[in-house]
């Protein structure tokens, strides 16, 4: 008999084993959901198109001209006997041959330079998109992340409450108690549904956002430990040049000098040779031409120099930019490490004081009412009071986490 009952308990505990597996497997860590993000984010795959293209484009960078082929007919007559014949006068010739232009070393030297720093700037660029890829997908994940612990708060309340409830109903039974009781039991239930729905809203949108991101596996639970966080102030300080937002300018400055390059080398003269073979009608005989051109940049007060000055001024904006960015992110550095210090300080509080206060003061309510020295709306009002605090440390703890995720971001750097 007693072997009976165990083989369908064995058979049950394997299947809770199987369950708890299969939900385990399912569930998306922090870093399963970055690696979604940075393979499916269509903003990535369009940096990647332009790093490629960049890549391409500077293979012909500073190449020389395709040769032109060179056609022609010289010296036809069009009037007389000899009109539109092209073998009875002696200079009627029909010409072909080939022409090279040769641009000045100094032009294809600027205009490799330039390919070289559009392949930087893409590749940083490329950086630039997939930092904030992962920054977005993180804090979206974040947030699903604490409404789902706010969730399990709202399911350990809700056990909270029907053992409250049997409390109350055991004192009216006893006839200890008023019938308001019930009602305001009932009502706290009808309260902590309300908070739910609100909290199920809030699941819904938040899950749509990390959707964007990550695509269907948005609607899995998430599991996991929270991203680490370690990283020196005064690292961060001393190294925003390493970091993408500024280091964009260094490549985007080394554009702007090339661009200087090319305009200045504008004032040097480009030229060309051409050679000819002429061809004559049979009492004639055949000839070869050979002839040399070259640039003449002699309006450059009016062509050159005013492009030379609009780069120039293109370069110090950039420079000047480049300083407003390093301002900017060391504002906000300071701005994340106070409002961090903050949080780390009211979270430690909240576990230090507020929660055993909270505790202490639901049980005193608690025991004062099953002794009849207390009514049910003090017990009502400390229970609400811890619930607020527990609830506030989570949204705490999603605050930090989040100012931490950006934090993050403001460390990363690109090696020189």
């Amino acid at each position: 008999m007693s072997g009976k009952l165990a083989i369908p308990g064995w058979r049950f505990a394997l299947a809770i084993l199987l369950v708890t597996w299969a939900s385990a497997s399912h569930a998306l860590t922090y870093q399963e959901a970055l690696d979604l993000a940075e393979t499916r984010a269509s903003e990535l795959k369009a940096r990647q198109n332009t790093v490629v293209a960049a890549q391409e484009a500077r293979v012909s960078a500073g190449e020389l001209p395709d040769p032109k082929l060179v056609m022609g007919v010289d010296n036809l007559p069009v009037q007389g006997s000899e009109a539109w014949s092209t073998s009875r006068d002696f200079m009627t010739m029909q010409r072909v041959g080939v022409m090279q232009e040769f641009v000045h070393s100094d032009k294809r030297q600027a205009a490799r330079q330039l390919a070289e720093a559009n392949v930087a700037r893409a590749g940083t660029e490329l950086e630039i998109e997939r930092l904030s890829v992962k920054r977005q997908t993180l804090l979206a994940w974040l947030k699903v992340y604490f409404l789902q612990q706010q969730r399990l708060l709202l399911d350990q309340i809700d056990t909270e409450n029907h053992l409250l409830a049997t409390a109350v109903e055991a004192r009216l039974a006893a006839g200890k108690g008023t019938g308001g009781d019930g009602l305001q039991a009932r009502q706290e239930a009808i309260a902590l549904e309300d908070r739910r729905d609100d909290l199920e809203r809030d699941l819904g949108k938040a899950r749509a956002d990390l959707a964007r991101w990550i695509g269907p596996a948005a609607s899995t639970p998430l599991t996991g430990t929270l991203p680490d966080y370690h990283t020196s102030p005064e690292h961060m300080r001393h190294d925003l040049d390493h970091h993408p937002d500024v280091a964009i300018f260094s490549v985007q400055e080394a554009s702007a000098r090339a661009e200087v390059a090319m305009a200045e080398a504008a004032k040097k003269s480009d030229w060309g040779v051409e050679m000819d073979y002429q061809h004559r009608g049979p009492a004639f005989g055949d000839m070869v031409s050979v002839q040399v051109t070259f640039d003449l940049p002699i309006f450059a007060q009016t062509r050159q120099n005013p492009q030379i000055a609009a780069r120039q001024q293109e370069l110090e904006r950039v420079s000047a930019d480049r300083e407003s960015m390093v301002r900017q992110h060391l504002a906000e550095l300071e701005t994340k490490l106070a409002e961090q210090a903050a949080l780390v300080r009211q979270i430690d509080r909240i576990d230090r004081d507020w929660l055993p206060l909270g505790q202490q003061k639901v049980d005193l309510a608690l025991a004062a009412y099953r002794a009849g020295k207390e009514p049910l709306p003090t017990v009502l009002d400390a229970r609400k009071f811890l619930i607020d605090t527990r609830m506030k440390r989570i949204d705490l703890v999603a605050q930090r986490a989040a100012v931490e995720t950006e934090l993050r971001y403001l460390s990363e750097e690109i090696q020189p």
